[in-house]
């Protein structure tokens, strides 16, 4: 008798079937979008079509139709749509007000070189600059002011500092908790172990951003003694809590995955339960411990509200003593306050847009390496 298959034969299934396909479809389809979005919003920056410039040559009114439409979105800092719904009148307006609003800057402002640079563009974004007033050329971000600056050092330096802090402190403890509890501890001892400490990944990240902001704070300036209570460090160490139940969770299943014939092979030829588990168990989990700590870095570096609690001074340091600042909390910090459309506003998605960038090449990095650990632990070139 043969096996009838399709929606005529069982259409329950097949609608299932269908249904799971299109929710897979809708979310890679809802991601694409987001980035696509982020993109979009940033475009004008990586293009070069926003001035932030204080002091600007203005166009007269009467010549807005010898300007380009790109020209004039960028000297009005208006979007398409708005450039587009615009009547003549109303944009010779605008301009009348830009015109005035250039005779409306102080002299001190006019004299001000620093007035006339226009900050979005990627050697102010990237590179020191020497700013009126400094010793020297520094990398700073301030989006606030008459002259803005949007370098984005200093924020790219403040995520890497928590985040590595963060990764420090949390792998070593997560992969010793999931060595000790899949492999040395009883069941019993087990039983309890592995759902307390699943469940700190249950704990809100404004809640550690809480006790790390009033309580771990002083207690490690007590320790360490240096000057700035609210700091990378502290940031890095909170971090470190909302990382490791990732950590432990998929790094205990690859432990436990590994055969038993490896570990009873061991302890027959005389290894104690530690040699067995740190010299055959570890290296043969190796690929997914790896997996567990690339997982922790998504998490870290994707963390918000406990880095935005602990500390969040765009500082240029690389001491874990001094405050930092990460893309994300300055993302969430500053959205709110951008004018939509302006260039903090584009800044802003571009630092977004950056990021997912960077995690998706690290998620990359690790899956090629996570393979290569693969090959060799199964023989093959």
């Amino acid at each position: 008798m043969g096996i009838h298959r399709g929606h005529k034969a069982r259409p329950a299934e097949w609608l299932a079937e269908k249904f799971i396909f299109l929710v897979s479809l809708s979310a890679i389809l809802m991601v694409l979008l987001i980035f696509l979005f982020v993109a979009r919003e940033a475009l004008p920056v990586l293009f070069g079509e926003t001035n932030t410039a204080l002091v600007q040559k203005p166009i007269p009114p009467d010549e807005v139709d010898k300007h380009s439409a790109a020209e004039l979105e960028a000297y009005l800092e208006i979007t398409p749509d708005q450039l587009a719904r615009m009547s003549k009148e109303t944009l010779r307006s605008l301009m009348d007000v830009k015109v005035e609003a250039q005779n409306d800057i102080p002299e001190e402002f006019r004299n001000d070189p620093d007035a006339r640079i226009n900050t979005t563009e990627w050697q102010y974004l990237l590179k020191a600059h020497q700013w009126s007033g400094y010793d020297k050329p520094e990398h700073i971000w301030q989006p606030v002011g008459q002259v803005k600056k949007f370098n984005i050092i200093p924020l790219f330096v403040g995520t890497l500092k928590v985040t590595l802090i963060g990764l420090f402190f949390a792998v070593p403890l997560a992969v010793g908790a999931a060595i000790y509890v899949s492999q040395l501890a009883r069941p019993r001892t087990r039983e309890i172990l592995k759902p307390v400490i699943e469940m700190l990944s249950g704990i809100p990240s404004v809640v550690v951003g809480f006790f790390a902001l009033l309580v771990m704070a002083t207690v490690l300036q007590s320790i360490f003694h240096y000057q700035t209570r609210l700091n990378a460090f502290v940031a890095g160490i909170a971090l470190g809590f909302a990382v490791i139940p990732v950590i432990f969770s998929i790094a205990e299943d690859a432990l436990t995955s590994v055969p038993r014939a490896y570990t009873q092979g061991a302890l027959a030829l005389g290894a104690s339960r530690w040699q067995t588990a740190w010299q055959i168990v570890l290296p043969a989990a190796l690929p997914g411990v790896f997996a567990a700590a690339v997982l922790g870095f998504g998490r870290a570096i994707g963390e918000t509200m406990i880095v935005l609690m602990v500390c969040s001074a765009s500082v240029m340091s690389w001491s874990i003593f001094d405050s930092a600042r990460s893309i994300t909390t300055t993302i969430a910090a500053e959205m709110a306050e951008a004018v939509s459309g302006g260039p903090h506003y584009r800044i802003l998605f571009l630092l977004g847009a950056l990021l997912f960038a960077a995690t998706f090449l690290s998620n990359m990095a690790g899956d090629f390496v996570i393979h290569r650990f693969k090959q060799k632990l199964e023989g093959k070139k």
